[in-house]
């Protein structure tokens, strides 16, 4: 899928592209070793999602959406439940009974988070926010995921100035390690 555009369109497309590792990972049987594969790649890309809206899309959502405080005070409690059941799938293998119910209850947060965000935030960003100022946060998003970890930390700040400085760092050591193992490559 193609990435640029507004920051509801970069967003969107990484959406559908979560969504489709969802349904590769749905459509293998129980136990099979692809499932950890498959499991692996779509945390390296909630993270960086994640990573990004932090650093940009909820602090313009605090600036220009009206409630926007309590819109992404509820996203930011989101991403942490997220990211604390990914770190404990990060500890799973495939044939692990608790990686079942762990990928299952992944892919239930993230589909409720995903149609909030497109049902609710989205629209009303966009009411909000002129095309440039989407244009520019569609940019900022883009260049925030080149950086961003690759593999969940829970006990990282989330919000800015704190993550901006981090997460790049923690994203070097984190590609670095996924080089290393081959985490998230195709085969």
């Amino acid at each position: 899928m193609g990435h640029g555009g507004d920051v509801i369109a970069e967003l969107t497309t990484d959406h559908e592209e979560v969504k489709e590792m969802f349904g590769q990972i749905e459509a293998l049987p129980v136990g099979d070793p692809q499932r950890k594969h498959y499991a692996d790649k779509v945390t390296i890309e909630l993270v960086r999602h994640s990573v990004a809206e932090e650093a940009y899309l909820y602090p313009a959502v605090r600036e220009h959406v009206r409630d926007g405080d309590m819109i992404a005070d509820r996203e930011l409690e989101d991403h942490a439940e997220a990211e604390r059941t990914m770190k404990d799938l990060e500890r799973c293998e495939a044939d692990d009974p608790e990686f079942d119910r762990l990928i299952t209850r992944l892919m239930t947060e993230i589909r409720s988070h995903i149609e909030d965000e497109e049902d609710n935030l989205f629209p009303r960003l966009r009411q909000s926010c002129s095309e440039d100022a989407l244009n520019s946060l569609g940019e900022k998003v883009r260049t925030a995921k080149k950086t961003a970890p690759t593999r969940p930390h829970p006990a990282a700040p989330d919000t800015p100035p704190a993550n901006k400085l981090l997460a790049p760092g923690m994203g070097l050591v984190d590609r670095m390690r996924d080089a290393l193992t081959g985490r998230g490559k195709d085969d």
